[in-house]
């Protein structure tokens, strides 16, 4: 074979597979920040790019997916000298690769020391109650922090999110101790206004009767009614004043036949209220014995009043 027929088969073959190994295929969230005999020339991407062969221009390939970096638990103490022990996520991606790449050597692992001086910092500017009912302002101000101290290296922090915040056991039981004692207190007040409510309706129904004297009689019937369904061997209750109004007269004492009278009523209605027969009957016998009582007494007065030696 000819030699130069060979060296033109060898040149080919060359060139073909400079050309092969200069063809890349970036995805869609991948980018390729080209160098040209070491300087930068631009991003490309994504699809098919092609690198000038034989080491000329080289590629480094950039991941803009968002990343979530885990922030390793940080003791830090809180504005009100409160230890704490606190652990975040950052999410965070590449914004501007060719700033990744030149403006920083490793910019997961500074991005990620950048977050954890900013925690510490910002929660040793915070009170324990901030940190514990402010979470997302305290989350929106590291975010901002962060993403403006990555901002030169092409980084964009997206969110950061506070996961737990570990408390010493005394602080812990001081919590509970605060949160018992605020629980009192509003059980306390609530008790109060409950008392004052109830108050303010007696006092109406206390006027209302009031007015309408014959309502007091029916709720002393209604209360009978009530302690009488317990079925209990022996029931109290009181009678009404105004029964034995006759017998306590307020100017001139009020007639024998008038008292009688009166025991009377008081006994029937007594026995009215009374539904078991036994108590009825006991009732009945006792007030007969109290009625003769007082009816011998009243034909003893006159004589006594007669006698001269009295």
């Amino acid at each position: 074979m000819d030699p130069s027929t060979l060296i033109l088969i060898g040149a080919i073959v060359f060139c073909g597979l400079g050309l092969l190994t200069s063809l890349r295929v970036l995805f869609e969230y991948e980018r390729g920040v080209i160098f040209r005999l070491g300087k930068l020339t631009r991003a490309k991407g994504p699809g098919l790019i092609f690198l000038v062969p034989f080491g000329i221009e080289r590629m480094n390939k950039m991941d803009l997916r968002i990343v979530a970096l885990d922030i390793a638990p940080q003791d830090t103490i809180t504005k009100d000298n409160v230890s704490v022990r606190v652990n975040a996520v950052v999410y965070f991606r590449v914004a501007d690769p060719t700033k990744a790449v030149v403006e920083i050597e490793d910019y997961y692992f500074a991005t990620s020391q950048l977050a954890q001086t900013t925690l510490r910092s910002v929660i040793g500017q915070s009170e324990l109650d901030e940190l514990l009912a402010e979470r997302e302002r305290i989350n929106e101000t590291v975010r901002l922090i962060i993403d403006e101290g990555s901002d030169p290296w092409g980084i964009e922090v997206t969110g950061v999110e506070i996961k737990d915040i570990d408390l010493p056991q005394e602080m812990k039981r001081a919590m509970a101790k605060q949160a018992e004692a605020e629980r009192e207190r509003r059980a306390k007040i609530i008790n109060a206004e409950g008392e004052y409510q109830a108050s303010t309706k007696l006092v109406a129904a206390a006027e209302a009767i009031q007015r309408f004297p014959v309502a007091m009689q029916l709720r002393f019937l209604q209360t009978v009614v009530e302690v009488a369904a317990e079925n209990n061997s022996t029931t109290l209750f009181p009678i009404p004043i105004e029964l034995f109004k006759p017998l306590v007269g307020d100017n001139e004492p009020a007639s024998q036949d008038a008292r009688l009278k009166a025991l009377e009523v008081a006994t029937e209605t007594m026995m009215e209220a009374l539904p078991d027969n036994k108590q009825r009957a006991a009732l009945e016998s006792a007030a007969r014995k109290m009625i003769d009582g007082n009816a011998h007494q009243v034909e003893a007065e006159p004589a006594i009043k007669d006698d001269p030696n009295t």
